[in-house]
């Protein structure tokens, strides 16, 4: 696997999200790579993110989903461009729909692994299906739609 995330290739001024921003220290940072025509990604859940004793909040599940599924969402369209993720003019995309269906209880404390698969790619959408396991079971599956960054929210 390459050892820089897709996160890590961001430009500063686009790495403070809340979910996979390198550059907020009381985020997730998430990290995602590829791993053959798949993406992944993992992530330990601490206590503070509970929805019932020994069981995962399901909101962080879906900030979880978003980030990769936008990271992957960019790296994609790289691949697809043939350029190297730190070409410029950047790409970077944002959510515009999220379908999360939680299959079985996520439990607290182990290591979530998110395997991203892309489902569609055109000019400015990319679809990516996403499913989080713990300890080898599915625990849910979702259907990201990610758009290239509106114009306005561009610096």
């Amino acid at each position: 696997m390459e050892k820089r995330s897709f996160q890590d290739f961001y430009p500063d001024d686009y790495s403070h999200c809340y979910g996979c921003g390198r550059l907020n220290a009381k985020g997730h940072q998430l990290k995602s790579f590829w791993n053959g025509d798949e993406t992944i990604a993992r992530f330990t859940p601490k206590e503070y993110h509970t929805a019932v004793p020994g069981f995962v909040y399901g909101g962080l599940i879906a900030s979880l989903i978003d980030c990769h599924g936008t990271g992957t969402a960019a790296a994609a369209m790289y691949k697809k461009e043939g350029r190297a993720m730190d070409s410029h003019p950047p790409l970077r995309f944002v959510t515009a729909a999220l379908h999360v269906n939680y299959l079985k209880p996520t439990p607290l404390g182990v290591e979530l692994e998110l395997r991203g698969v892309i489902k569609e790619i055109t000019k400015k959408k990319v679809v990516v299906d996403i499913s989080v396991s713990a300890n080898g079971i599915l625990c849910a599956r979702e259907n990201v739609v990610a758009v290239k960054i509106p114009d306005e929210m561009m610096k």
